[in-house]
C-alpha cells in the first residue's frame, strides 16, 4: 500500500442564530447554537470520485470510489494509503463497511456486480460476490453487526434485488424472489453514498428509493419480509427521490434526498418519522441547503447529533431533523460515515475530497 502524506485545512463553521420567535424553534436554537461543527480538510491524494466511507474510530477510517479506489487512514486522516484492488480499475466502489484496520468490504455497482473482502488491510482481496445478470445494479451494504448484513440493488424480474450475508461477507445468498419487495414502474434505489439502505439493532432495515414514486421499504426481521410506504420526498423523475437515511431508535429517523439534477433545491429534501417509518413529515422550513445524498447521527450526544452532505455543502440539527444549520466549509461532498465506538466523522466528495469533522461544545 502506498502511503500518501496529506495536507490539514481547517475550515471552521459559524454560529447560527435567529432560527424563529417561536418556543419550539428558540428551543431547537438554542441547541443548535451551542454547538460549534467544522471540517478538516485532508487531500489524500486520489483524484478519484469518492462515495464510500466507514470510519472504525478516530485513527482508522476507509474510503471508496471510482476506479477501483480503496483508501485507509490509521493516524486520523494524517496519512492515506492507497489500496487499489488490482483488475478492479474500472469497477466504481459505492459502499464500504470496514470492522477493523484489517478487515473490511467494498460493493461495486453496475455490471457485473462485485463485493470483495480484505483481512489484512487491503493488501490482498478476496472476490465473495459477482453477478453478470443483465440489469444487475448493486446500490448499498449495512451490517446489524460484524457478521449479518445485507446488500439492496434496483430491481430485477420487477423485485427489489436483496443479498444477505450471516458470516461477516465472505459469502452471499440471494433472498428468493418471493421475499423480494414488489417494484412500483421506474423505481430504483441511488447508490449516491452507499445509505440508501440503513438499518437499526439487530432486526430492522429500512431502504429508500426514488424514480416516478418515492417509497420507504422496512423490514423488522433482518430482511426476510418487508412492506412498503409512499415517501413525501421530491420525486417524479428518475433523479428524484430519497437518498439516504438513518434511525435513532426503532421509531425515530430522518430520511434526506431530493433531485441530484437540481444541487441548490430544497424542495422536499428531507423528512422525518417518529414511528419507524410507516408515516413522514416533510421539513417545510430551515431545510437542508440543497440536495443532499447521505444523512448520518453521531452517537453519544444529547440532544442526537445528525450531519448530512451533499454536492452543494452541509448541515447539522439537533431536533431530529426538524431543522438544519448550515455547515460553513467545502463543497463537492457526496457520503458521509460515523464510528459506533466514539463519533468520529468523516466524509468524501468529488476529485478525492476526504474531511473529518470537528466537534466542539458536545
Amino acid at each position: 500500500m502506498k502511503r500518501i502524506p496529506t495536507l490539514l485545512l481547517l475550515l471552521t463553521a459559524g454560529f447560527f442564530s435567529g432560527l424563529g420567535k417561536d418556543p419550539e424553534a428558540r428551543g431547537s436554537a438554542a441547541a443548535q447554537d451551542a454547538l460549534q461543527v467544522s471540517w478538516i480538510v485532508q487531500p489524500g491524494g486520489s483524484m478519484a470520485g469518492l462515495r464510500g466511507v466507514s470510519v472504525v474510530d478516530g485513527r482508522v477510517a476507509w474510503a471508496s470510489g471510482t476506479q477501483g479506489t480503496v483508501l485507509r487512514t490509521l493516524d486520523g486522516g494524517k496519512t492515506w494509503l492507497d489500496g487499489t484492488i488490482p483488475g478492479a480499475e474500472k469497477m466504481d466502489f459505492r459502499d464500504i463497511e470496514a470492522f477493523s484496520a484489517a478487515e473490511a468490504l467494498v460493493l461495486s455497482i453496475g455490471r457485473p456486480a462485485k463485493i470483495f473482502k480484505t483481512r489484512d488491510g487491503g493488501n490482498t482481496w478476496m472476490e465473495t460476490y459477482s453477478n453478470d445478470t443483465e440489469g444487475i445494479f448493486l446500490d448499498a451494504m449495512a451490517f446489524f453487526d460484524e457478521r449479518s448484513g445485507l446488500a439492496v440493488g434496483d430491481p430485477m424480474d420487477g423485485r427489489i434485488m436483496l443479498i444477505t450475508t450471516e458470516d461477516g461477507g465472505d459469502t452471499w445468498r440471494e433472498l428468493l424472489l418471493g421475499q423480494r419487495p414488489e417494484a412500483t414502474e421506474g423505481e430504483g434505489a441511488f447508490a449516491a453514498s452507499g445509505t440508501c439502505l440503513t438499518v437499526y439493532g439487530k432486526t430492522h432495515a429500512w431502504v429508500s428509493t426514488g424514480g416516478p414514486a418515492a417509497r420507504v421499504l422496512i423490514s423488522s426481521d433482518r430482511g426476510r419480509n418487508w412492506k412498503a410506504v409512499g415517501s413525501p420526498l421530491n420525486a417524479g423523475k428518475a433523479s428524484a427521490g430519497g437518498f439516504s437515511l438513518v434511525f435513532l431508535n426503532e421509531k425515530e429517523g430522518v430520511m434526506v434526498g431530493g433531485d441530484y439534477r437540481d444541487e441548490p433545491a430544497v424542495f422536499k429534501n428531507a423528512a422525518v418519522t417518529a414511528d419507524g417509518g410507516k408515516t413522514w413529515d416533510i421539513v417545510e422550513t430551515r431545510q437542508p441547503s440543497g440536495f443532499r445524498e447521505c444523512v448520518i447521527r453521531v452517537p453519544g450526544l444529547s440532544p442526537p447529533l445528525f450531519i448530512t452532505v451533499g454536492p452543494n455543502g452541509s448541515d447539522y440539527s439537533r431536533d431530529l431533523g426538524k431543522t438544519w444549520v448550515p455547515i460553513a466549509g467545502p463543497s463537492g461532498f457526496h457520503g458521509a460515515g460515523v464510528s459506533r465506538k466514539d463519533g468520529s466523522v468523516w466524509a468524501v466528495g468529488r476529485e478525492g475530497l476526504i474531511a473529518k469533522m470537528e466537534i466542539k461544545g458536545r
